[in-house]
């Protein structure tokens, strides 16, 4: 019995030395970032109204009874392509009768220059039997005759053109969004035909008030968001910066530059806003810390957003409220809860608890792209 209660005795011995000889709990390796001036942001946005590129009204460049217009709102049409046609019959006519005269004139002329060749002839041979005013006739009928021909020429060549004017030709590939005139109604020339908008890109305009347009050279990027695509963004650029303040808004126009998409046809008239990104551009509405979206993660239950923060003496992460402003394609804009010099897990959020040990990674890029140990990093 003795030797029983001392065997147990020995085993609860043992079983509390195991116990306290537990192994701490393990530091895991995570990447973070550091909250430097750089990754302070500025975000502003603007609403606009899109329009085409180019835009234009084509007319005909002569009068006549339309014939032909297979044009209708909405086709998308190639450079060069027939859009309407006039009756081109009395300008065939003008032309034909052009070029009859011109090989009437042709003919004249190649007589008169044979006439003057043997009245050369006949003038070196027997200078007596002409007189140089005779010859000196001969050679201005020439001179007529050949500026007749180059008249006549131009009048061909005109007569060329009005007839192809009556063919009214796509000049580059667009969509027609009106058309004025009927089929077979009498057009005159200059007349809006059709109104034609390549739509190969698209023109934002936005007014920037006079306190932030001297920001506009250095914005880094600019995306658009059309109401027609919510949820969506679309870069653009910069194409002119107004130099002319509106009197009463005191606001400058800047035309920005959309291209199109496959999956989405931006069309003219298409309203959004365009949201512009600048690092350090004074003046700007909102301002944060850029983050990485993995770096950010939410708390359905209490319906907030958190990020880790890292003491740097303990090395244990702690949950950190912030609050959120613009998702952009470069990250995610923190407005309030951060403060310049902190760290901060970027990556495995969802995996960590309040009070665990991190060991920071080396993330760095040199200028080779090798990597470079951070302050802090085992």
């Amino acid at each position: 019995m003795n030797r029983i209660f001392g065997l147990l005795v020995g085993l609860s011995l043992l079983v509390g030395g195991c116990q306290k000889s537990e192994p701490p709990p393990p530091v895991r390796p995570a990447r973070a970032m550091e909250l430097k001036e750089e990754e302070v942001v500025r975000l502003h946005s603007f609403p606009g109204r899109t329009r085409a590129v180019d835009r234009v009204n084509l007319s005909f460049r002569v009068s006549g009874p339309l014939i032909e217009r297979p044009a209708k709102v909405g086709d998308e049409v190639k450079k060069g392509v027939l859009l309407a046609r006039i009756d081109p019959r009395d300008f065939e006519v003008k032309l034909d009768n052009a070029e009859g005269k011109l090989e009437q004139a042709k003919a004249q002329l190649r007589f008169a220059e044979s006439d003057y060749q043997r009245a050369q002839n006949i003038y070196k041979k027997d200078p007596g039997a002409i007189s140089e005013s005779f010859l000196d006739q001969k050679k201005e009928e020439v001179g007529q005759l050949q500026g007749e021909v180059r008249s006549l020429a131009a009048s061909v060549e005109a007569a060329e053109d009005e007839l192809s004017y009556t063919y009214l030709l796509s000049p580059y590939d667009g969509m027609i969004v009106a058309i004025y005139v009927q089929n077979f109604e009498f057009v005159k020339a200059k007349q809006p035909i059709l109104r034609l908008l390549n739509n190969s890109q698209v023109e934002m305009v936005i007014d920037v008030p006079e306190s932030l347009i001297s920001e506009i050279p250095n914005v880094q990027e600019i995306n658009v968001e059309f109401d027609a695509f919510p949820g969506r963004e679309f870069p653009a650029e910069v194409k002119e910066i107004g130099t002319e303040a509106s009197v009463t808004t005191r606001t400058y126009p800047v035309t920005l530059i959309v291209d199109q998409h496959e999956d989405a046809t931006i069309l003219a008239g298409m309203a959004g806003q365009a949201v512009l990104i600048s690092k350090q551009a004074p003046g700007f509405s909102e301002e944060g810390f850029l983050l990485p979206t993995t770096a950010v993660f939410t708390d359905n239950a209490r319906d907030k957003t958190f990020v880790w923060i890292i003491n740097p003496e303990t090395q244990e992460v702690s949950m950190r409220e912030v609050e959120t402003g613009k998702l952009t394609a470069q990250g995610i804009l923190v407005t309030e809860g951060l403060t310049e010099g902190e760290w901060l897990i970027t990556a495995g959020v969802y995996s960590l608890h309040e009070g665990q040990k991190v060991v920071i990674l080396p993330v760095k890029l040199g200028p080779k792209g090798e990597q470079i140990e951070i302050d802090g990093a085992s």
